[in-house]
């Protein structure tokens, strides 16, 4: 396997436009920025238990009802389910609609994809806020930056 250096990740510019690819990914998929970052870091440890979640959740904001909501709104799904007997707890995975959301936002990073920049699909181009009009602007250059 290659090893990947540091000044390979500078070269390519990944985190280049993190913060608003992150942004977009947050308000159009109604998550705040400590969700999706703590659903990257479940994607990479691929299964996980609520005591991986409790120990995840140390570098973030608390929010009590964040677990329940993950799992209300499918980001996170039971992988196996406990049985009083052999096992006593129950082992989690991200859904397939984070793998999707957190694939495109690679993508997004690397330059495969643009992100959308219709108001029907993206609610940010709405602009209903000055937050949103600067933000679509920062979306125009990340769209327009052909060296990501």
């Amino acid at each position: 396997m290659k090893r990947l250096e540091a000044s390979k990740l500078r070269d390519i510019s990944l985190l280049k436009h993190y913060r608003i690819i992150r942004k977009w990914a947050c308000r159009n998929n109604n998550l705040n920025d400590a969700d999706l970052e703590l659903l990257i870091y479940f994607d990479c440890t691929k299964l996980f238990t609520k005591q991986d979640y409790k120990i995840g959740t140390y570098a973030y904001s608390w929010d009590n009802k964040r677990w329940n909501r993950l799992l209300k709104e499918s980001w996170i799904e039971v992988w196996r389910r406990r049985n009083q007997t052999t096992q006593k707890y129950n082992i989690y995975k991200v859904s397939f609609k984070c793998k999707q959301l957190i694939s495109r936002m690679y993508r997004i990073m690397l330059g495969e994809e643009d992100i959308l920049s219709s108001e029907k699909r993206n609610s940010i181009m709405r602009g209903k806020t000055y937050t949103d009009i600067v933000l679509q602007t920062a979306i125009k250059n990340v769209n327009n930056d052909k060296n990501r």
